[in-house]
């Protein structure tokens, strides 16, 4: 990554503005999955151990620009100081003279937790003011919050543009591990697609037509593509308005593009329903496909097996429901295969996908897996992230 580090930075005695992604599932008060938490603390122990005395700040959750007691911060302060293993004063604010009083009196040991950024209706909107009074908390400012990479706000662009700024562990982590499926990836290369909806993902399928050796494309998406080929679909979800786009792609990819070859149908969305697998020209009217099928997985099993490089975003199927999550368990596990059997490095773009690995415990069995799935997709895009693009280059 070609920008100033955390490393690179003299945080002795300095007081560092850290934003991170604390955007963590919470349940009857307590952290459901603490990763987001755990992926920050590189980044949190480096600044510690060099005598540099960091102020976290995150958003989390989608409160209405004003405090929300179902989203305060404690609970993940309670978490962080488990994890953590220093002290953790939590503030019941993000700015403001309380704040102020309080890090005065702050006697430097450990983290000071800020409360949610999103409390404040300036932060989504890169407000000047907000910022400047962010700025005005730390001598320093460190982005290690890549999921939030992709929006312009305070605590992403706003500050970093006030304080001398810096890329955090985490943050340059996952641009390194991008820029390498992007610029230079060990071939062949095979890039995997799922989700619902072709639209969502146009732009990352050209940019991976261009770099992938292979594509594979599952979910709901694929449906789209069956029915510019003139095939039945059924009650399947279809965007019809990308007909004629999904059928340029296909044109243009050629065999890049590989699709299902049969699909696991059902008449509803619901568990216990009766599954039945067909061809995917065969597809009854009034049944919907739900996920890929079993000669699909073996199919894409091959090209898996022989990736030295494998980028992985989006579900197969509808994983939340065991009839339907095969397809992107059998994806899954043939991922983990390759990267552990065969020393292939597995990039998995965050979201649902990463949901399913962690369903099938298969975490640590993957090079990188992202802690931002809208980052991700973007970054894989083309698209300038604000965050990153806001912070100085290196030597500068």
């Amino acid at each position: 990554m070609n920008k100033r580090s955390v490393r690179d930075l003299d945080v002795r005695d300095k007081r560092v503005l850290v934003r991170v992604d604390f955007n963590v599932p919470i349940k009857d008060g307590q952290v459901t999955d603490d990763t987001r938490i755990r992926r920050a603390l590189p980044t949190i122990r480096h600044l510690i151990e060099r005598g540099a005395h960091p102020i976290l700040i995150s958003h989390l959750g989608r409160p209405k620009g004003e405090p929300d007691p179902q989203y305060v911060m404690d609970p993940v302060a309670e978490r962080l100081e488990e994890l953590l293993g220093e002290p953790v004063l939590k503030l019941d604010a993000a700015v403001g003279h309380e704040v102020e009083k309080a890090l005065e009196g702050w006697d430097g040991r450990g983290v000071v937790l800020l409360e949610n950024s999103r409390f404040y209706p300036g932060e989504t909107k890169n407000d000047p003011e907000l910022s400047e009074q962010l700025a005005a908390l730390a001598d320093l400012y460190v982005d290690d919050a890549f999921g939030a990479a992709h929006r312009a706000h305070s605590t992403t662009v706003g500050v970093a543009e006030r304080l001398p700024a810096a890329a955090g562990l985490l943050l340059e982590e996952e641009v390194d591990y991008l820029d390498g499926v992007l610029e230079e990836p060990e071939r062949p290369f095979a890039a995997i697609l799922g989700g619902a909806k072709v639209s969502d993902k146009l732009g990352v399928i050209r940019s991976l037509l261009g770099v992938a050796d292979t594509l594979l494309v599952g979910g709901a998406m694929c449906f789209t593509f069956f029915k510019a080929r003139g095939y039945e679909i059924g009650e399947s979800l279809v965007e019809d308005d990308y007909l004629e786009e999904a059928h340029r792609l296909m044109d243009e990819a050629g065999e890049k593009l590989v699709l299902p070859v049969d699909v696991v149908v059902a008449d509803r969305i619901e568990k216990g329903v009766e599954a039945q697998t067909v061809g995917v020209d065969g597809v009854p009217p009034d049944k919907m496909g739900l996920d890929i099928g079993p000669g699909t997985v073996k199919l894409f099993e091959e090209h898996i097996s022989s990736a030295e490089t494998i980028f992985w975003n989006g579900p197969m199927g509808v994983f939340e429901i065991d009839a339907f999550a095969k397809g992107t368990e059998g994806v899954a596990r043939a991922v983990a295969r390759a990267s552990t059997e065969s020393d292939a490095t597995s990039v998995i773009g965050g979201g649902d996908s990463v949901a399913a690995i962690r369903k099938l415990g298969l975490e640590d069995e993957m090079s990188h897996i992202s802690t931002g799935g809208g980052a991700s997709l973007e970054y894989i895009e083309g698209k300038q992230l604000p965050g990153v693009a806001a912070l100085p280059e290196k030597g500068a």
